[in-house]
């Protein structure tokens, strides 16, 4: 009976699946944003994916419990009238809005995967699930059709407003440019761009090939400064940066590319956090990212290459939707940027290249690919590439089955390993957060243990038990000998195996989660004060002590003082007759016998204070390097 209720199930979702892509074709074939603003589109698809989801009455009923389950398990409201609301909540869609509206029927992560990988408007198969988790985080993973049907009216009034942006100065775009944002316009925030000490508001305009800035004049903006991303050849490098007042790095809110001929600095001015200078600078990398995927993959036919590059121009567009739709709670922008996701996770170079392959594989383009969804959104606005595109799309309309199992179980696999990372991470973002006096207690109370090493070593070689000491110096000449030292490290790694195996056993990490840092001390806050300050002190010693080491060293390399390099040069003459000479195990014995008898009370009676005080004499008398600072300033005009 089982098998027969499995079969009538795949039945049944096999025929729903047929049914919606022949209702697609001809839903499709007009304009695709006027039914989009009519809301037929969004109706109908979202229909489409609970008939998925639910194909038979059983799985309608188990998808229903499974809901209710998940409910219980995060104490989340079941009916309309549960939820408490403000009474200034107000009902246009925000980020709360789905809560109110429990009572329809929600879809689920699968059937929103399975429609983006039929249809990609809404979700790009590749980052599907990591779309649907950034515009459900707020309603226990399930998407409401006020949700959905807004998202797509966003969609579609993005694109439409990036079509009607203006083309920066002096630039004439390619056929197949699109811009992607524009800021520092009158109607958006600022944009500063920083050269040296001086400061130059501009419009910054992002496309899918490069970056434009154009500095503010009175009445019109002067000519663009083009930064091409799509240059492969050179190592775009664009790093978050610090700006303020005459160069001081006091705000972080700006971004660099600092593999420039000309160096380019721009601020994205905000009162408290840095979202928009971190939303700028993953679509930068997002382009870089892109034209790299092409290069690497050697992605040469011009309809792959602009079927990547509408897979990006689309997550773009989705992007600023989700923003747009959830104010309050703005979701990552890697969710929605393919190349910028996978380009973070662990393995997503996996899923890059079997997407490349896959896309290999279509020979031609497809009404269920991004960049059909693309050309019925810009029916106002065609690009010339849609013409060799039509052509291909005439002849092998029929065609929409891509090889997608093996790239959902990629995504499967580094999505899971993700959340590996996630959670290991967790504690660590903690204590990223932590000031220096923190860090620095929590790094003393690390090592500490090892600390403890100290006296037992001296222990040994200090003669205090000569049985012991004994044996130790026996054993380590008697390894050195026979060139044993090899199976010493095997025999140590065997033992650290031994012990880790030991700890799983008894479950020593369930028993001690967590490790405890005492950071309680008996002191005062005045003498706290004052140690802190005479510790900074033995750091500034320490610090000009190195100085002069490595000055005394120059001076002997350059031969500032020709006696003592003539010493030296002795020296080391001697040193490598002997290492020459004598075979290395008997250098190390010797070394090892010397350690261990220097402690003796034979060898401290035989020692000649006057000895060691001529060697601090002699080092004492190397004459250092001398050392000038300068400014660069200095420097240019020298």
């Amino acid at each position: 009976m089982g098998l027969k209720t499995t079969a009538l199930d795949n039945y049944s979702r096999r025929l729903v699946e047929y049914c919606s892509l022949q209702a697609l074709q001809s839903l499709t074939s007009p304009d695709l944003g006027d039914t989009i603003h009519e809301g037929s589109f969004s109706r109908f698809t979202f229909d489409m994916m609970l008939a998925w989801e639910t194909p038979t009455p059983s799985d309608q009923q188990t998808t229903m419990e499974s809901i209710s389950k998940e409910r219980e398990d995060r104490k989340e409201p079941l009916g309309p009238n549960e939820a408490v609301m403000g009474d200034d909540t107000s009902l246009f869609y925000s980020d709360m809005m789905p809560l109110l509206v429990n009572e329809e029927p929600t879809v689920g992560e699968d059937a929103y995967v399975w429609f983006g990988s039929v249809f990609p408007l809404a979700c790009d198969v590749v980052n599907a699930r990591f779309t649907f988790e950034a515009l459900t985080a707020t309603t226990a993973n399930r998407l409401h059709y006020p949700a959905y049907d807004k998202f797509l009216k966003e969609m579609d009034k993005s694109f439409k407003s990036l079509q009607n942006l203006p083309t920066p100065t002096e630039v004439e775009f390619a056929e197949d440019e699109f811009i992607l944002d524009m800021e520092g316009t009158a109607g958006t925030q600022r944009v500063v761009r920083h050269i040296g000490t001086t400061s130059w508001p501009g419009r910054l305009t992002l496309t899918n090939k490069a970056l434009y800035f154009e500095a503010s004049g009175k009445l019109s903006y002067g000519p663009a400064f083009k930064v091409e991303l799509s240059d492969t050849g050179m190592d775009q490098q664009v790093t978050t940066a610090s700006t303020g007042p005459f160069g001081a790095p006091l705000f972080d809110k700006a971004i660099e590319f600092t593999s420039l001929p000309e160096p380019l600095l721009l601020e994205f001015p905000e009162m408290t956090s840095s979202i928009r200078r971190d939303l700028w600078l993953t679509m930068i990398r997002e382009v870089i990212f892109l034209h790299r995927f092409i290069s690497t993959y050697n992605i040469e036919s011009p309809i792959h290459k602009w079927e990547v590059h509408s897979r990006v121009i689309l997550g773009v567009i989705r992007l600023h939707a989700a923003r747009e739709m959830l104010r309050m709670s703005p979701p990552p922008p890697s969710s929605f940027l393919i190349f910028s996701l996978y380009d973070d996770l662990p393995k997503g170079d996996f899923v890059l290249e079997q997407l490349a392959n896959n896309l290999k594989e279509t020979s031609t383009i497809t009404p269920f690919s991004a960049s059909y969804v693309f050309k019925s959104l810009n029916k106002s606005d065609p690009i010339a590439l849609f013409a060799e595109m039509a052509k291909e799309h005439d002849r092998d309309s029929s065609s929409h089955e891509q090889p997608l199992t093996s790239l959902g179980n990629t995504i499967d696999q580094v999505r899971d390993e993700a959340r590996e990372v996630t959670v290991a991470n967790a504690h660590i973002e903690g204590m990223k957060e932590e000031g220096l006096t923190d860090s620095l207690l929590v790094l003393v109370g690390l090592v500490s243990p090892i600390s403890k090493l100290g006296p037992v070593i001296q222990q040994v070689t200090s003669w205090d038990n000569p049985p012991l000491t004994g044996s130790v110096l026996a054993v380590t000449l008697l390894i050195i000998y026979n060139e044993w030292v090899g199976y010493a490290l095997a025999a140590a790694l065997i033992l650290a195996v031994s012990a880790m195996f030991w700890a799983r056993q008894r479950k020593v990490g369930e028993i001690c989660s967590e490790v405890i840092i005492d950071t309680s001390s008996d002191k005062t806050t005045m003498e706290s004060i004052v140690e802190a300050q005479h510790n900074m002190k033995k750091v500034h010693e320490y610090v000009k002590t190195a100085n002069i080491v490595i000055l005394r060293l120059w001076s002997i390399v350059l031969a500032r003082s020709p006696k003592h390099t003539e010493t030296v040069i002795w020296m080391l003459t001697g040193l490598a007759v002997a290492l020459a000479v004598v075979p290395f195990k008997y250098v190390l014995m010797g070394l090892t016998v010397a350690i261990f008898m220097a402690n003796t009370r034979a060898a401290k009676a035989m020692s000649n204070p006057r000895g060691s005080r001529r060697w601090r004499e002699w080092w004492e008398s190397i004459p250092a390097v001398p050392v000038h600072t300068v400014d660069k300033a200095e420097l240019r005009t020298a």
